[in-house]
């Protein structure tokens, strides 16, 4: 393989050892690891993967970025095709449109910057952003707190640039009727790929149409109901971001950003009841135009952890009695007397339902209050003896209005199982984060792991909510998928893979035809995000 690449292999025990975990609860050994140079690097290794598989020897491809990914998707037994080493550009930049084409492995605060600097940014940059990539991002289906306002990263991916399995190279963007006849008729993989999706989707209407659910953002499957629209306009761009790599890999993507706004207007709110919390949530989003640019939430319990972690890292943001829920509100608005309204507007709401707040515009000031939500990362890094928060149960989604239900069925289940609990996350989405503190050495916590991720799964679907708003599908949530959706549209899902991917090359093991036998074996007899402390882990 080095002899026909650019890019460099690398088989040692050490590299093979580091990219055999990534931030998830499981570990893979790959066989190959590869910093491709370029997309014909790219190209090459999934041909030789595809000839491989054609003689009856099958060899895995897992992209990978800065190895964030928290269910598992990062990690494979066969080639690591790693991306930040070389393939880590700007590719092109629009200073008058703001749109942007870049390659997977750039960084996503250095991108951040880069656009920071002609008065843009990416709205859905998730916590991770320092130290996580924007092919990472997109694999995903990223979002983060600007989410409740601006939508996920596929709202700002306008087009890609992708290896097929085969090795062809395809560009995605959204086609008119006349553009998609042209590509039925193809006598490529391509035209093949096309002609299946098409008729695929044609016969399934209404069990595509029945995949959309009644959450603000889904990551679980694939999207299949934006392909095709009624205007009989087709893209692939919808269904590959968020695809973590099951599909296509990634070269280059193009991007649109928004206008950047440093001047924010923050408060902070204390309820003693979800329910009034969930009214507030509901009447902030009924803005509209003026929402919201963020509604972020941490709990009771996070605040008293953080302060039995380091008693003076919230000293003087936040006092004791801790309220049961304190939310974050920010607005950017680029308009100051639209700010000026909004923040008025959004202050006779708290009055009505909150039992205090508090409004920052003074951007030091605001750096102390976002401290409060970004406390959570000191959970994620604080040991409990051998125990550590474990991310297995994270990243459930629900209907705005289940939002109280799903805040104490989640106590009500942790309680259930003996464990404590700590609550953050978009409250604007209702898309709460909570990890269980859990020793994987212990047999005990081990089984454990998996009987709360029953519990708390079919607790989430039984709300009429995803198992995956953000971190997408991964190891940990797939098996779950035939129980979200049904039968049928996972036998959909199934054919979509096979079409794009009649080897199972890309990225087996994820998303599709996994089960919780599958994964049982693959869980780390011990959890740590040592590689990560340097950024300190965010969440």
């Amino acid at each position: 393989m080095q002899e026909h690449l650019v890019g460099e292999v690398v088989t040692s025990a050490d590299a093979k050892r580091f990219f055999s975990t990534d931030c998830s609860i499981f570990t893979a050994t790959p066989s190959i690891i590869v910093y491709p140079r370029g997309e014909a690097d790219v190209r090459k290794v999934t041909r030789f993967a595809w000839q491989l598989a054609e003689r009856g020897r099958s060899i895995p491809i897992t992209a990978r970025g800065a190895g964030t990914d928290l269910g598992g998707g990062a990690i494979g037994t066969g080639i690591i095709l790693v991306f930040p080493a070389h393939m880590n550009r700007v590719v092109e930049f629009d200073s008058k449109t703001g749109n942007a084409i870049v390659e997977p492995g750039i960084m996503y605060g250095k991108l951040q910057q880069t656009l920071e600097t002609h008065g843009r940014f990416l709205p859905p940059f998730p916590a991770s952003y320092e130290y996580s990539t924007v092919g990472g991002a997109i694999a995903n289906n990223a979002s983060g707190e600007k989410s409740v306002k601006y939508g996920d990263t596929s709202t700002y991916v306008q087009g890609l640039r992708v290896v097929l399995a085969n090795g062809e190279v395809i560009e995605t963007k959204r086609l008119a009727k006349r553009e998609l006849s042209k590509k039925l008729g193809l006598a490529t993989f391509e035209g093949e790929i096309y002609r299946s999706l098409d008729a695929l989707l044609e016969e399934n209407k209404e069990v595509v149409e029945n995949t959309v659910l009644a959450v603000t953002k889904n990551n679980a499957g694939y999207n299949l109901a934006d392909i095709k629209r009624s205007d009989g306009s087709f893209d692939l761009t919808p269904l590959l971001v968020g695809s973590q790599g099951t599909l296509a890999v990634v070269t280059e993507a193009t991007i649109t950003t928004k206008p950047f706004n440093p001047e924010t207007t923050l408060m902070i709110a204390a309820f003693d009841d979800a329910g009034r919390a969930q009214q507030t949530i509901k009447e902030l989003r009924a803005m509209k135009a003026d929402s919201p640019s963020a509604i972020e939430l941490v709990d009771q319990n996070l605040l008293q952890a953080v302060k039995a972690i380091n008693p003076n890292q919230l000293k003087d943001v936040i006092e004791e009695p801790y309220p049961l829920l304190t939310l974050i509100i920010e607005f950017d608005l680029s308009n100051e007397r639209q700010q000026k309204k909004a923040t008025k507007q959004a202050i006779k709401i708290l009055r009505t339902y909150a039992t205090g707040h508090k409004i920052e515009t003074e951007p030091l000031k605001q750096t102390d209050l976002w401290k409060i939500r970004q406390a959570s990362g000191s959970v994620l890094s604080a040991a409990h003896g051998r125990a550590k928060a474990i991310p297995v149960v994270d990243d459930g989604i629900v209907p705005i209005e289940k939002f109280r239900a799903y805040m104490e069925g989640v106590y009500a289940l942790f309680k259930r199982n003996n464990l404590d609990i700590t609550i953050w996350g978009h409250a604007g989405d209702a898309n709460l984060h909570l990890q269980p503190h859990l020793d994987l050495s212990e047999i005990g916590d081990r089984q454990k792991v998996f009987k709360v991720m029953d519990d708390y799964y079919k607790f989430v679907i039984s709300l009429g909510g995803s198992i995956s708003a953000e971190y997408n599908d991964g190891r940990l949530r797939a098996p779950y998928l035939p129980l979200l959706y049904g039968n049928d549209a996972y036998s959909v899902f199934q054919k979509v893979k096979k079409i794009f991917d009649p080897y199972n090359t890309m990225n087996p093991g994820v998303k599709i035809d996994v089960t919780l036998e599958d994964i049982r074996p693959l869980l780390r007899q011990e959890y740590d995000l040592g590689h990560l402390h340097q950024h300190l882990p965010r969440s």
